[in-house]
């Protein structure tokens, strides 16, 4: 009989548990207050109270027993501790492919430890990321949250853009924003420029657009991700418009993110940050290597993935993938047939037989019905420039050198079909088989052997392909990037649906087809072109 009793009450539910104290009644621990004093801050995480029951539990008595308000309390702090652990809306909501498994945590003992302690807050504080980034994302929305958004007045020009030489009261206004934002100095001595001005004064500002002013738009492109071209034109304007709000739903759409990811990735691990264009080293939470990358242009992206790095190809051959034989490759032999042969192309037919390229008429060849492999050989102009990362994944996606690499320069640098070409891809390889292989070996010594060499990594390394449009930045200030493919208005969109409108939230499963690592067959995707 005991055993009898001993298994149903393992079957009650939590809730049956956790009754005294409780939410609500004269054995109260505390824990309703605190709850609905972390509720109320929700936004501070970019969570709207009202999706927990704010009014209802912030007009109840305490001291007066109620099972209504119990559920409610209860349903509110289970709610809100797993947004606060993986994310308000489920991520494969809006990013089909995403790479990584929730956060895990013990919400039922959690709900426990609060009802029994009263520090409802601080227990629901526990769920959230623990990392310096989360908090600096916090800070940097709250303070875009106090700014009055008549302080942000729009920028306008009676052309679509303005640019050196300018004069007037537009540019007196441009002027103006520069100083807001810190980068351009007052034109009083008086106003500081280490922070952010508020007062919105043009009628204090010189009207002509100088080389101060040129430099100032510079380095806000450059750091926005936009053409650093010095010119104030339409995207730039846009940027320069935002208001305060429009940021702070940046930072919004930018902490669900980091709600979704793990709170480590890894000992040792590459990330790249494909609207910022960077690449990082990282070893044991610190940054030991940093590299320009060219991520996916916008009809041909650069996917969000997480894999584990396995092998380095140095002097790698490049299987052509169909779509860009057809797409790039046809119609460039069509109007030159002999970059076939300065390019170092072979090709085969349908059955593996290396065919005589010289002898083909591009003109008549059908791209509807292709019937050639392409593959180029190692050299100065393969589109895998010397190296090539491989980590299975999904999207048959890479990390790979590029013969290209005065593109670097350039800024935006959307420019591949979908994998990363690196900026001194060689270093970074040296550094990946200095880490993780089986035995030393020289990259440079390789590389002009020009012999297709390949080095498996012996030791885990992660590599990640990530999505921030705002991060902690090298020197731990906040910057925020132009939204390269527009993915963030889906997130605060989602996230502004009330619980019973967002069919999302109760979908969050571990996305183990793109977890495995085997999926997708090959490693040869449609990258370079």
């Amino acid at each position: 009989m005991r055993l009898i009793f001993l298994f149903l009450l393992l079957l009650l539910p939590v809730t049956a548990l956790a009754q005294s104290p409780g939410f609500t009644g004269p054995d109260r621990s505390g824990a309703l207050e605190s709850l609905v004093n972390m509720i109320a801050d929700a936004d501070r995480h970019g969570l709207r109270p009202e999706d927990y029951h704010f009014e209802t539990l912030a007009g109840a008595d305490p001291t007066i027993a109620s099972a209504d308000i119990d559920r409610l309390a209860e349903s509110a702090f289970r709610n809100m501790a797993a947004d606060l652990l993986t994310g308000r809306i489920a991520p494969l909501s809006v990013e089909r492919n995403w790479p990584f498994a929730p956060r895990s945590g013990d919400i039922d003992a959690a709900l426990l430890r609060a009802l029994e302690s009263g520090d409802a807050a601080g227990e629901l504080a526990g769920f959230e990321p623990q990392t310096p980034a989360y908090q600096a994302l916090i800070r940097a929305r709250q303070f875009w949250l106090k700014q009055p958004e008549e302080a942000w007045p729009p920028l306008t020009t009676r052309r679509d853009h303005m640019e050196p030489g300018d004069s007037g009261p537009d540019v007196r206004a441009l002027r103006a924003r520069l100083v807001q934002l810190g980068r351009l100095r007052p034109f009083s001595p008086a106003v500081p420029v280490d922070s952010i001005v508020f007062d919105f004064m043009p009628a204090t500002m010189p009207p002509d657009y100088g080389i101060e002013v040129e430099t100032a738009v510079r380095n806000v492109q450059r750091l926005a991700r936009l053409r650093p071209d010095g010119i104030a034109g339409p995207a730039t304007l846009d940027w320069l418009n935002r208001t305060p709000r429009q940021r702070a739903d940046t930072l919004r759409a930018n902490l669900e993110r980091l709600r979704w990811m793990p709170d480590e990735l890894g000992d040792r691990h590459i990330a790249v940050n494909v609207p910022d264009f960077t690449l990082q080293v990282v070893e044991n939470g610190v940054t030991v290597r940093r590299h320009d990358v060219i991520t996916g242009r916008v009809s041909r992206p650069s996917p969000v993935l997480s894999a584990q790095l396995e092998y380095v190809i140095v002097n790698p051959w490049w299987e052509t993938p169909h779509s860009l034989a057809v797409n790039d490759e046809l119609p460039l032999f069509r109007r030159d047939p002999g970059a076939v042969a300065r390019l170092g192309f072979q090709v085969l037919d349908r059955a593996g037989n290396v065919v005589d390229a010289s002898a083909i008429d591009w003109t008549t060849v059908s791209a509807a019905a292709f019937p050639y492999r392409l593959r180029q050989a190692p050299g100065p102009l393969n589109a895998l420039g010397v190296v090539k990362l491989i980590f299975p994944n999904p999207h048959s996606t890479f990390l790979h050198d590029t013969p290209g690499r005065e593109r670097f320069n350039e800024l935006p640098r959307a420019l591949s079909s979908g994998c990363v070409r690196v900026r001194d891809a060689d270093a970074l390889a040296q550094w990946a088989v200095d880490a993780g292989a089986a035995e030393a070996v020289d990259i440079g010594a390789l590389v002009e052997s020009r012999r297709e060499t390949r080095i498996d990594i012996a030791e885990e390394i992660r590599v990640h392909f990530l999505y921030l449009t705002a991060f902690v930045d090298a020197d731990t200030s906040v910057r925020m990037v132009h939204d390269l493919y527009g993915k963030d208005p889906s997130i605060i969109e989602a996230m502004d649906r009330s619980y019973e409108d967002d069919p999302t939230r109760n979908t969050r499963t571990r996305p183990d087809r793109a977890l495995a690592s085997g999926a997708g067959g090959g490693h040869v995707g449609a990258c370079p072109a």
